[in-house]
């Protein structure tokens, strides 16, 4: 029974932090494109255009 006195607040924190991660990457831009990516690797940029 001690155990889950110590396991519970630790559970909460590690939720709460990975909940404040989400919520910061999501405000900074991190979701905001992500097609680009995807579609920047396709493109060679050593490759001559005629």
């Amino acid at each position: 029974m001690t155990t889950l006195a110590y396991l519970i607040p630790v559970a909460l924190f590690l939720g709460a932090l990975g909940l404040a991660g989400f919520l910061w990457a999501l405000r900074s831009g991190q979701y905001e494109d992500l097609d680009g990516a995807a579609e920047r690797i396709l493109i060679d940029l050593d490759e001559p255009r005629s």
